[in-house]
């Protein structure tokens, strides 16, 4: 069922409320010695491409430039953006369902590890760390595959 009821606070009736999917945005940045990974300090622990939640009123594109900054310091530009995909398997994330668009960037500045993120890690594409969180070894997967044929 697409929605449960809840009660008005102000009459009492039943009111819809829709369980609809929440948007986020991953960026894989690169970087001349790989790409930049963040190691999880919240559940689910693991490794895992820096991103998250967009924000009410945000585009995309502005939410992986702030999320960038905020996650992992660095700096770039929507004009940077190109699009790798968008991830929406139901089971992509245990805590809810959530849809992902990606996006991969060159960034400038030193990373850092910031709000959600215990450290990060520079990793080389045919060299990444153990566990992977959530999908993002497919969408690693996809970036590799899209890379060697020139789409990115």
């Amino acid at each position: 069922m697409p929605f449960d009821f809840l009660a008005c606070p102000a009459c009492g009736a039943k009111v819809k409320q829709y369980r609809n999917p929440l948007p986020t945005v991953d960026v894989i940045v690169e970087l001349p010695e790989g790409v930049v990974l963040i190691e999880r300090k919240n559940e689910p622990l693991g490794w895992a491409i820096p991103g998250g939640f967009v924000d009410y009123g945000e585009t995309l594109e502005h939410a992986a430039v702030r999320e960038m900054q905020e996650e992992i310091g660095l700096e770039l530009e929507e004009e940077q953006l190109r699009l790798l995909g968008c991830y929406s398997d139901p089971a992509r994330d245990k805590r809810s369902h959530n849809i992902s668009t990606v996006y991969v960037a060159t960034a400038t500045g030193t990373p850092n590890a910031g709000d959600d993120a215990a450290a990060f890690g520079i990793f080389p594409i045919d060299a990444l760390p153990e566990p992977l969180c959530f999908d993002h070894a497919r969408i690693l997967s996809d970036y590799r595959s899209k890379k060697a044929a020139g789409e990115l």
